[in-house]
């Protein structure tokens, strides 16, 4: 007999354990689309409520893991292991760009697979999207083709990966159920599982910009992702790191691409975006073989960055997914039609931002979707936003610089940003940029 999505809701509404076969039907059912766009956002308040336990959290991503093609890379003959990064998403965070790159530098592969913007957070996705004719979401064949030519493809899931993943994922974005650990376990790792994976880290956010703004709750995340990855055979190390204020000094979609370009180019370079890409790179180095420690996963990782080999790397992969072959050279990025300085009402230092606000307003300019179906602006954004610490004014530094549309959506994302940006007399201690490693 068939089992009823409406009384598989009712089970986990009334807090129930759901059984594998009750777990495999809602899967099957986002696939096929016997199950309503209605009864998977209901399920996912459910799970957001009532939770779900650990073997039901390895049930559900197995079974999204499945729900599509799963590759295996035993039969290419790699002369590396293949690996891959993750992160619970924040406002800024680019590390991917940078550290996919580097990684296929120091011998490793990564077909690294993507989500776009969810809820205040930007997407990776929807950054490589911003470089003019790169395909973010190629066939099979073709990201087979370019993780063996430039050792790394930062692309979305195709179509016959987790497919199961890519309508719930949607469905969460606009119905206030992206926090939930479960839903947010079972996401991350059935693509990572679909890919083929040989070692995984995971870089989890604390703080006013990520979804589990208390340390506590991404501690508990990241958690369940180490157990549920290393349970299900993926080797997997997860850092919690601070997201208390913006990675580096953009956020946004084509002005991240080019910081991530510049940085790996030999340009400016942020010690914060720096430091948390280059201990994440070492430790995916360690758990893919190819570095005994991190200690040596760091000198490894460097050298990639100053010898120029990850930008090649770099340059390799737009090329080979259809941007441009100069894309190191010259600028081919969108730009917005109106650029200005936000500038502090008054003299003294950043003390707090308000992280989760200004990826918001960032939203409202364009830069991510309120609607599963709405496009994005990947022009808009911010540029040299000033960090915790540093001193600001009327006269003096900006908090940022302002990339829009339109002098509306401008005016209305200052009032925003200053609104979310603290200035004080003095500054806080600052917190540790990598609080803990979990594995």
């Amino acid at each position: 007999m068939a089992l009823l999505p409406q009384e598989i809701i009712r089970r986990k509404r009334d807090g129930a354990v759901l059984d594998v076969a009750e777990i495999e039907a809602v899967v099957r059912g986002a696939v096929d689309a016997s199950v309503t766009d209605a009864q998977i956002a209901a399920f996912a308040m459910a799970v957001f409520f009532r939770g779900m336990t650990m073997p039901e959290r390895v049930a559900f991503t197995r079974a999204m893991a499945r729900s599509g093609r799963v590759l295996d890379w035993s039969a290419a003959n790699l002369p590396g292991p293949v690996l891959d990064k993750h992160s619970t998403g924040g406002i800024g965070d680019k590390t991917s760009l940078i550290l996919a790159p580097i990684v296929a530098a120091c011998g490793g592969f990564v077909p690294m697979i993507s989500g776009r913007g969810l809820g205040h957070t930007g997407g990776t996705l929807d950054k490589m999207d911003s470089i003019p004719g790169y395909v973010s979401q190629p066939e099979t064949d073709v990201l087979d083709r370019v993780v063996r030519s430039a050792g790394c493809a930062v692309v979305g899931a195709t179509r016959d990966i987790a497919p199961a993943d890519r309508r719930i994922y949607a469905i969460r974005d606009t119905t206030g159920t992206v926090e939930s650990i479960d839903l947010i376990t079972a996401s991350i790792l059935s693509k990572k599982m679909a890919a083929g994976l040989g070692g995984l880290v995971m870089d989890v956010k604390f703080g006013t910009g990520a979804f589990m703004s208390d340390i506590d709750d991404a501690r508990a995340l990241a958690r369940s992702i180490v157990d549920v990855a290393n349970g299900g055979g993926l080797p997997t190390v997860a850092l919690l790191t601070d997201m208390n204020q913006p990675l580096g000094r953009t956020a946004g979609n084509a002005v991240e691409v080019r910081e991530s370009i510049d940085l790996l180019t030999g340009g400016p370079k942020d010690e914060r975006l720096w430091e948390v890409t280059a201990r994440l790179t070492a430790e995916l180095l360690v758990i893919g073989g190819l570095a005994a420690d991190a200690g040596a996963g760091r000198v490894k990782v460097e050298h990639a960055l100053a010898s120029g080999a990850a930008a090649e790397r770099f340059a390799r992969m737009v090329r080979d997914l259809g941007g441009p072959a100069d894309i190191l050279e010259k600028d081919h990025l969108p730009t917005a039609p109106v650029v200005r300085p936000i500038a502090a009402q008054r003299d003294g230092v950043v003390a707090a931002v308000d992280a989760r606000a200004i990826g918001v307003a960032i939203v409202a300019l364009g830069g991510g979707r309120t609607r599963p179906e709405d496009g994005v602006d990947h022009a808009v954004g911010l540029t040299e936003i000033t960090a915790i610490g540093e001193a600001v004014g009327p006269k003096g530094r900006p908090l940022a610089l302002l990339h829009a549309r339109d002098e509306a959506s401008a005016a209305a994302a200052e009032a925003a940003i200053r609104a979310a940006v603290t200035v004080a007399d003095t500054a806080p201690a600052q917190l540790a940029l990598v609080a803990e490693r979990i594995a």
